[in-house]
């Protein structure tokens, strides 16, 4: 009798080890994934300021502008390395932008790649 009831409590223990572990485990990726965060929503606010740029560039000169022209037209942080991540645009004269972010710091070389245009959609690659 007395060894089933120390069989009983070896289970018991053992099975509140394994979820204690898992717990353990599972908290430990959360410390990262806040970080993560905070970068990725930081570039998408980015990539959504240059594209406000954009537009307005777009209604005062009639074409879609380079990093450099919404520098020059007053917002001189636009396009600036930011969080890990480079910024690229790409235009075709009024008809259509894209802005690309790539990440740049070799310890996000794993995070997406995100990108934005004259819809102002942020899409994640």
């Amino acid at each position: 009798m007395r060894a089933i009831g120390l069989i009983g409590t070896l289970i018991a223990l053992g099975a509140g080890y394994f979820v204690y572990n898992a717990q353990m485990a599972q908290s430990s990726a959360i410390t990262t994934a806040p970080q993560a965060q905070i970068d990725l929503t930081g570039v998408r606010a980015s990539l959504l300021e240059i594209g406000q740029a954009e537009r307005i560039y777009v209604n005062a000169h009639g074409a879609y502008g380079t990093i450099e022209q919404l520098r020059a037209d007053g917002a001189p942080e636009i396009g600036s390395d930011r969080r890990g991540y480079a910024f690229a645009i790409e235009t075709n004269g009024a008809q259509s932008f894209k802005v690309t972010a790539r990440p740049t710091d070799p310890d996000k070389s794993s995070w997406p790649t995100l990108t934005i245009d004259e819809t102002m959609q942020v899409v994640s690659r």
